[in-house]
């Protein structure tokens, strides 16, 4: 049997997901060209039937809403998919050239290391609002993950003379690494110090 390669490119054979509450949510199953076209839809889970890599491709599409505003985007992201393949696609060379790994599975280990485990809801009682933590589920974690990815990127990118694949590329090596340059990384650590506070 042909083994399918990422962009026809990278393998995902031996990717292991090491936290044991994602696994089931993040699916290494390979395409030539990561776009379903919504073919899991009918599912209630469809999204962790998807490559893990097409669902950051449909996040580099729309960047997502911070504080209940649209973000500010520009032409990168006008949910075009071919555009937003391109961009993941240079984005995972980059990678590959800084780390000399396998960019797939630098990837799925900076999902890990930025999912955060707990966030907060503001809970209203006696018409005074007050933070609550709660825990994040699974799915939540990485489409988390992912947002926080693809806003870092285009922070650094947006009317500046960084390219948008060069920003997402640091902002995932970043996250593979820990380190607090990521806005995934910084904002994980955020989230978990405010709900720890608000236990």
């Amino acid at each position: 049997m042909v083994e399918v390669l990422a962009f026809n490119k990278w393998s995902v054979t031996g990717i292991k997901v090491d936290d044991a509450g994602l696994q089931k949510y993040v699916t290494l199953e390979a395409r030539f060209v990561p776009k379903t076209g919504a073919r899991y839809a009918g599912h209630k889970f469809h999204k962790s039937k998807t490559f893990i890599v097409e669902r950051l491709i449909n996040k580099v599409m729309i960047p997502g809403h911070k504080a209940k505003k649209h973000l500010r985007s520009s032409g990168h992201a006008t949910g075009k998919s071919a555009k937003s393949y391109q961009i993941v696609f240079s984005t995972f060379k980059l990678i590959e050239d800084r780390t000399k790994e396998n960019p797939v599975k630098v990837f799925v280990k900076a999902i890990e290391n930025v999912a955060p485990r707990e966030e907060i809801v503001a809970i209203e009682y006696g018409g005074a609002r007050y933070p609550k933590a709660v825990d994040c589920s699974p799915q939540r974690r990485i489409d988390v993950a992912l947002r926080y990815f693809v806003q870092g990127a285009y922070d650094n990118s947006f009317n500046k003379k960084k390219s948008v694949e060069e920003a997402l590329a640091d902002e995932i090596v970043n996250a593979y690494r820990l380190d607090a340059k990521s806005l995934a990384v910084s904002k994980k650590a955020e989230l978990e110090r405010q709900a720890e506070a608000s236990r």
